[in-house]
């Protein structure tokens, strides 16, 4: 209605376009980052090296075991602490790093979390001894939690909406690369140079993408410092742990990482026994695999946006669960292909569920996060350590049902609506 028509007076000198003119003004444009943008490619590409350096580093000993087994005279269940140590000790740094990132800021914890892990790596191949080894290897998943603890809050705080899958996605094959690289690489150095110059090597890449993600990580515009409460923080979790929809997320990332722990866990042994007989650089290439994780993570943003979210997880279930059944076959190409499946879905079900975290969290997102990651590396050793010792009992068939029954389980989280 006009305001002539209410007998309300209208101003004669333009003071309606003034007030338009503030209103715009108060409402200042969304300034955070859009695909397309050269501050959203480095911050792409910064979080692509941190989560590179992160998963190199964390799983730097795993396709060593069988190498660590024999220089040190270690049992396989011995030799597997040393993945288990780095991997223990970040899920119990992860909600104490989330509670640092929310007074110091994102960039800066990730920043000490990825330079302090990879000046620590420098050490762990002079360590003399398991027990040396496997106490470099429990600090540095200490020092690592701070990266993955904040890595989702940064992004969801700094990235608009509507880049935000894809921003994750693009995380998520950094870490994909990077657990591939350390593998791929180490297996090749430890048959020729010996497993300590491929820790070493592991290290040395680590400390390079530190310093690219010190120097391409845009600064944080939309973070809001607050206190370090244990009061606040309990709440804060605790109100995380009383929504359904969270915790069904945590579930799956637990399930979905259980199987892939078992399966990598067991896999260096399972292909250097008979009848494959691989080599140490063999079995290291084999994790190449790795590729199809990049891709699938990468992928996973456009698949949920296609099929929704419950659409994306029912693709992963089923990738993983045909896999886990392919590498019953005896050829070795069988195998493979398994493993290959495996890894895929592993990715689009992980991508996805720390994407949907996120964004279902409107307060307390660092340590919604964190909660995740904590349930996703406690599947890790929980996975590990039974899907080893199924191995142990009765060869690859039992680790195959231990992996199919964590899928079983990842069902009724799945299936429900958001």
């Amino acid at each position: 209605m006009d305001p002539a028509d209410t007998g309300a007076a209208v101003p004669r000198t333009g003071a309606a376009p003034a007030a338009a003119t503030a209103a715009v003004t108060a409402a200042p444009a969304d300034d955070r980052l859009r695909a397309g943008t050269r501050a959203y490619r480095w911050a792409n590409l910064a979080l692509f090296a941190a989560g590179l350096a992160t998963f190199a580093l964390l799983y730097s000993t795993q396709a060593l075991l069988p190498a660590l087994s024999a220089g040190l005279s270690l049992s396989p269940a011995q030799a597997s602490l040393t993945v288990s140590a780095s991997t223990g000790a970040l899920a119990v740094a992860l909600l104490p790093a989330s509670a640092l990132s929310e007074k110091y800021g994102r960039t800066r914890v990730m920043t000490v979390s990825v330079f302090t892990a990879s000046l620590l790596a420098l050490a762990v191949p002079f360590a003399p001894d398991l027990a040396v080894l496997v106490a470099l290897r429990a600090l540095q998943g200490l020092a690592l939690a701070g990266l993955p603890a904040t890595a989702m809050a940064y992004l969801a705080e700094e990235v608009h909406p509507s880049a935000v899958p894809s921003a994750i996605g693009l995380y998520v094959a950094g870490n994909s690369i990077g657990g591939m690289s350390s593998r791929v690489a180490g297996g090749a150095l430890a048959q020729a140079y010996g497993w300590r110059t491929a820790l070493l090597a592991v290290g040395v890449t680590a400390l390079a993408c530190a310093v690219v993600f010190r120097l391409l990580a845009p600064p944080a515009r939309h973070f809001t410092p607050g206190s370090i409460s244990p009061a606040a923080l309990g709440r804060t979790v605790a109100g995380h742990l009383r929504d359904g929809r969270l915790r069904r997320l945590y579930a799956v990332g637990l399930l979905f990482m259980a199987v892939f722990g078992a399966v990598y866990t067991v896999l260096g042994y399972r292909l250097t026994a008979a009848p494959y007989a691989l080599s140490q650089s063999a079995v290291g290439a084999v994790f190449l695999v790795y590729l199809v994780g990049t891709g699938t993570s990468a992928a996973s943003g456009a698949l949920s946006s296609r099929v929704g979210r419950r659409g994306a997880f029912a693709v992963a279930l089923a990738l993983c669960g045909g896999g886990v059944v392919v590498t019953l076959a005896r050829p070795l190409g069988a195998a493979l292909f398994g493993l290959v499946l495996i890894t895929g879905g592993f990715f689009i079900g992980h991508a996805v569920a720390s994407g949907a975290v996120s964004r279902t969290a409107v307060r307390g997102r660092a340590q919604a996060s964190a909660l995740y990651l904590t349930a996703y590396y406690v599947g890790n050793s929980l996975g590990g350590t039974v899907g080893a010792a199924a191995y142990h009992l009765a060869g690859w068939g039992s680790t195959a049902l231990v992996a199919l029954l964590a899928l079983l389980l990842a069902v009724p989280a799945v299936v429900r609506r958001p």
